[in-house]
């Protein structure tokens, strides 16, 4: 190694663990979200008969406030203290109360129990976390009659920062990491598509694609 590298390395920053880099984007204010549910999840959720929902990485809480809105009764988790701080205060201004708000890093931790709804909006990180294992055991949580519903990112707008960071799984790759559960019990597959759609960020128009899989548990 020559000098200049040698230096680099030197003072080249730590990465930082899933509970750091989640923490300091909440904490940091770098989070800056609508404040609405995020469409999809309504689109998908919205004829559902309200039970009990588990929302993994809920951030500020926008989806797991809609859904205590519409009866369910919320189980909302998120990595990131500051993320789970704000989702209460919301709630509060919301005068929502059927929801209860849980810390996990779902790589070592998850809720007990089985829910009528589990849901994973966007559970994408640009450091390391076992997506598929967190999806299995999301699927695991899901009663007998109840719905996994996964939406996440088909690609990322040109410019983002996560864009060459993140491996963004197909629906046919989601089903994969799946089997193992969803092949033990019988399930339906009612969603599997790819759908582009326009939002605006920081008044400019952008265009992305986004996976949706939504399953009923059977039995």
């Amino acid at each position: 190694m020559d000098q200049s590298n040698q230096h680099q390395s030197q003072h080249q920053e730590p990465t930082p663990t899933a509970p750091e880099f989640w923490e300091d984007f909440y904490s940091s204010g770098k989070a800056n979200w609508s404040g609405n549910p995020n469409p999809l999840v309504v689109q998908e959720a919205e004829h559902l008969a309200p039970g009990s929902a588990l929302d993994l990485g809920c951030g500020q809480g926008d989806d797991a406030i809609w859904l205590a809105q519409r009866g369910w009764r919320v189980v909302g988790v998120d990595i990131a203290e500051s993320a789970l701080r704000r989702a209460a205060v919301r709630a509060i201004d919301a005068r929502v109360e059927a929801i209860e708000w849980q810390r996990h890093d779902l790589a070592e931790s998850f809720p007990e129990g089985h829910f009528d709804l589990v849901a994973a909006a966007y559970l994408h990180s640009p450091v390391e976390l076992p997506r598929g294992e967190i999806l299995r055991r999301a699927a695991s949580a899901v009663a007998p009659g109840g719905t996994l519903l996964i939406v996440g990112h088909g690609g990322f707008p040109a410019g983002s920062a996560h864009g060459h960071h993140v491996h963004l799984p197909t629906t046919a790759e989601v089903l994969a990491d799946l089997d193992p559960v969803v092949a033990a019990d019988h399930w339906r597959v009612d969603t599997d598509r790819v759908v582009t759609w326009t939002t605006e960020r920081h008044g400019e128009s952008i265009t992305r694609d986004d996976n949706i899989l939504r399953l009923t548990r059977l039995r």
